[in-house]
């Protein structure tokens, strides 16, 4: 089982690239990217997902472990397989998913080809226990989202995060520089002081 691709980028194609190593050229495919991250002629790095079939054994190659994880836990939804997987992961970085994914923000998802309305509400529905372990970079905010996600967030919390979506900005966006505002303000603050701070961290 190969886990760990390490050598030379001989090709990059639209969907695929192929990593010499010690002279023999491994087909990885892989999601547009990690394809962004990889030059003809330079060393490479690919993690790689494995799968044998009767017929075939196809390569998965991604830039991090965490894209790696989440190709395979995507794939536990039903009606999601390799390549929609990494349609995914081609349209949001691991992070815009898992925000996507708290936020039960299924619009975002479904922007990713191949991906119907149906199959972007399971995703957001199944894996959201999932997304905290999963966060990567979006860790700090993962909870406050969740709890937006669920309509759970206190009332303060989700009228600071609806203002500021009306002023234009997106639920993500909104709902990050409400974290960091929390985190100035304190847990009792009320919408109107978050909503202020909140510009303040947009404005950087």
């Amino acid at each position: 089982m190969i886990g760990k691709l390490k050598g030379t980028v001989d090709e990059v194609a639209d969907d695929h690239a192929v990593i010499d190593v010690h002279g023999v050229g491994y087909v990885a495919y892989c999601s547009t990217r990690t394809l962004a991250k990889l030059t003809a002629g330079e060393a490479g790095v690919l993690h790689i997902e494995t799968y044998v079939r009767e017929d075939v054994i196809r390569l998965y190659g991604f830039a991090s472990k965490l894209e790696r994880e989440w190709f395979r836990l995507l794939q536990s939804v039903q009606g999601v397989g390799a390549k929609v997987a990494l349609a995914v992961l081609s349209t949001l970085s691991t992070s815009d998913l898992a925000n996507a994914v708290a936020l039960q923000d299924k619009a975002t998802v479904a922007r990713a080809p191949g991906i119907g309305p149906k199959v972007a509400l399971r995703i957001v529905s199944e894996l959201k226990t999932k997304a905290p372990a999963f966060a990567g970079e979006a860790l700090p905010s993962i909870g406050l989202k969740q709890e937006l996600g669920e309509g759970v967030a206190a009332a303060p919390v989700s009228d600071a995060v609806s203002a500021l979506t009306n002023l234009g900005y997106s639920r993500d966006q909104a709902a990050n520089a409400v974290a960091a505002a929390l985190k100035d303000a304190g847990e009792n603050a009320d919408s109107a002081r978050l909503i202020r701070l909140g510009l303040k961290e947009l404005a950087r």
